[in-house]
C-alpha cells in the first residue's frame, strides 16, 4: 500500500476509472458521487458503468480474491 490517500469527487466515466486505476496502483481513495443511486450500486460491488466490470469494483473493495 502506498503512503498517498486520494479523493475522487464524481465517479462517472472520469472519475471511477481513475479511482480504480489509483486503488490497483496501491493507493487508498475515497469516492464521492451525489447520485445515490451509483453510490448504492458501488456498495453493492456492482458497477454503474457498462464498460467497467462488476469484478473490479469486487477486487478494490477486497470481495475477490
Amino acid at each position: 500500500m502506498k503512503k498517498g490517500k486520494l479523493t475522487v469527487v464524481g465517479l462517472g466515466y472520469v472519475g471511477l476509472p481513475l479511482m480504480l486505476a489509483s486503488t490497483e496502483n496501491g493507493f487508498r481513495v475515497l469516492g464521492f458521487d451525489i447520485d445515490e443511486e451509483k453510490v448504492r450500486k458501488l456498495n453493492l460491488g456492482k458497477s454503474p458503468l457498462k464498460h467497467v466490470g462488476d469484478s473490479r469494483i469486487a477486487t478494490v473493495r477486497g470481495w475477490a480474491h
